[in-house]
């Protein structure tokens, strides 16, 4: 539709032989909307048609799922385990069932440099999803979400408008069902205990967010029904800390801006940061032990070059001999350049490694959530500083900290 019409801009006209309708004339505008129109009923029609089918499969069995959870992968219409990634699943069920929470889960597997299928960080969600997914012992629910017949089609969960599947054995399992069946019971054993499990569902502002003025934590409470955070300090002793309590909705408020500035301006700024860090680190490798030995090494190797080649040239030494020892310091030479190529280049500060993470998740979230999104806080934010009663400082997990208003509402 877009291309017919700007060919008619420059004065070109398309003829549809089937249907005998020519573009130059005003009325084929209006008949190849209607063919427009068409081709999205067709294509509605079609997505309708592979829902049927598939759900079809899915009640006889035999239906093939488009991918799998992180630990396994589709090798054609073979499931397969990944055993690296497996091997990971394995021991998050075992370190849950030992006792370890879920964010405390997430945030050892982000230490350890551990990433999610699709290469982002560990989230308390991603856990959970995983801990309770009954693909790690083989058997497949089928429908947990649908498509809407919409147009276009939106992805939901599923609340009991479709009928769901259960089939057991579609696939290698990676976990025994006595394992999963303990680690179900545990999560249901807290939640019945503390209402949700209780080290793990804390809320993402708590003992994140510090005084400016006194340093101390600020906690939440709730006032005339509207939530609130306020430093400890001032809630004992107004005269000792003049910070004033901050509504929730104002902190959610500034990190979605702040967010959108990020996602939108700073990553050439970050990409910078980066290739500063890196310059920084190159010139203070180039005087450590290791490089200084490969230099040493580089220049032994040269010399040796330059004798070999002037023995060569006043025909002291078998032609031969000259080659096979030319080929041999050539290696060396390579091979020691590119040790010391790695060294210069290793991965070693860890706020370089950090910020190329944030700008991976910068580059992998929305352009604007249109809510608080708490687990996008959670990767991005390691603490607020509530600077004063107008302004809080978000320091971000690379060490790096932007200011941003708090745009005060009427109270």
């Amino acid at each position: 539709m877009e291309t017919v019409r700007e060919l008619k801009l420059l004065g070109i006209g398309v003829y549809f032989e089937k249907e005998s309708i020519d573009t130059a004339k005003m009325s084929g505008e209006m008949m190849t909307a209607m063919f427009a129109s068409l081709a999205q009923a067709e294509s509605q029609s079609i997505s309708g048609n592979m829902r049927w089918s598939n759900r079809k499969r899915m009640a006889s069995g035999t239906y093939l799922p488009s991918s799998m959870p992180y630990g396994y992968k589709l090798d054609g219409k073979n499931i397969e385990i990944n055993s690296d990634e497996a091997a990971v699943v394995r021991e998050i069920f075992q370190v849950y069932l030992q006792g370890m929470g879920k964010d405390a889960i997430a945030q050892d597997l982000n230490n350890r440099g551990i990433r999610t299928g699709q290469g982002k960080r560990w989230s308390y969600r991603a856990i959970d999803y995983l801990l309770g997914n009954e693909r790690y012992v083989g058997d497949s629910l089928w429908q947990k979400n649908y498509a809407t017949e919409t147009f276009p089609p939106v992805k939901v969960k599923s609340k009991g408008e479709l009928p769901q599947y259960y089939v057991q054995g579609t696939h290698p399992p990676i976990i025994s069902k006595e394992v999963f069946d303990a680690a179900q019971a545990l999560s249901a054993q807290r939640r019945d205990r503390f209402g949700k499990e209780s080290s793990e569902n804390v809320h993402p502002f708590s003992k994140k967010i510090v005084c400016g003025c006194c340093r101390r934590i600020y906690r939440k409470k709730s006032s005339r029904g509207k939530e609130y955070w306020s430093c400890l300090t001032h809630e004992r002793n107004s005269d000792a800390c003049q910070a004033k309590p901050i509504p929730e909705t104002e902190i959610q408020s500034a990190f979605q801006r702040l967010y959108y500035k990020l996602k939108h301006q700073a990553q050439p700024i970050l990409s910078e940061i980066i290739s500063n860090l890196q310059n920084v680190r190159r010139n203070r490798m180039l005087w450590s032990e290791d490089i200084v030995e490969l230099n040493r090494k580089i220049s032994d190797i040269n010399s040796q070059n330059q004798m070999l080649t002037a023995l060569n040239q006043q025909g002291l030494i078998d032609p031969d001999f000259f080659i096979s020892q030319s080929n041999n310091l050539a290696e060396q030479l390579r091979a020691t350049k590119q040790k010391k190529e790695r060294l210069l280049n290793a991965e070693g500060d860890r706020s370089i490694s950090q910020t190329k993470e944030l700008i991976e998740i910068l580059e992998s979230g929305p352009d604007f959530p249109d809510t608080f999104d708490e687990e996008l806080f959670g990767e991005l934010v390691e603490q607020i500083i509530a600077e004063n009663n107008e302004k809080l400082r978000f320091r971000l997990f690379n060490g790096l900290e932007l200011a941003e208003t708090i745009e005060r509402t009427v109270r």
